[in-house]
């Protein structure tokens, strides 16, 4: 019968946002993050071997999180599709502020991530195909916010202007469909 672990990997993953919100990826390390969560580098290496893993598990989990407010029936209506996503991505930038985001540019610095990146645009990319107008204004709405997103990322957002670029998208979107 082994020990009842101290802390869960949920647990450690809830602390490691904690540490990235407050310093940014950089202050994220093996050793930042057993202190804070007050158990040993042992500890949290069984969960993460190493730092690569931890943050393998956090996009993971952000990326999960952010499917999971992409759930509902959209079909093959790219509009439906992407007013989806800008609802998700307005409710998502509560949790992700810029320092977050910043780790993300850490995990795309490795090929098979960048990969797995490049998969997951090819398959938005799919979903919003199409020749109709409704298809390109869908692609040219969710350019807009992950242009946002980028800026958001870089720190642009610091006076909180994102939920109102997030309405200008959502105007211009409906004004191209009407």
């Amino acid at each position: 019968m082994g020990r009842t672990p101290t802390i869960t990997r949920d647990r450690l993953l809830d602390v490691a946002e904690e540490i990235v919100r407050k310093g940014g990826g950089a202050a994220l390390t093996i050793g930042a993050l057993a202190r804070a969560a007050s158990v040993s580098k042992g500890g949290v290496q069984y969960s993460f071997a190493s730092k690569d893993d931890l943050v393998r598990a956090l996009i993971e989990r952000w990326t999960s999180q952010f499917d999971a407010m992409m759930e509902g029936e959209t079909g093959d209506d790219p509009l439906a599709f992407v007013r989806r996503y800008i609802a998700a991505t307005r409710a998502s930038q509560q949790a992700m502020d810029a320092k977050m985001a910043g780790l993300m540019v850490t995990y795309l610095e490795d090929p098979a991530n960048r990969q797995e990146t490049r998969d997951w645009y090819r398959g938005i990319f799919h979903r919003l195909g199409g020749g109709s107008a409704d298809a390109r204004a869908a692609r040219v709405a969710f350019l807009a916010v992950e242009g946002l997103f980028l800026m958001h990322m870089n720190g642009i957002d610091e006076d909180g202007d994102w939920r109102g670029f997030l309405d200008d998208v959502e105007a211009v979107l409906a004004r191209l469909t009407s």
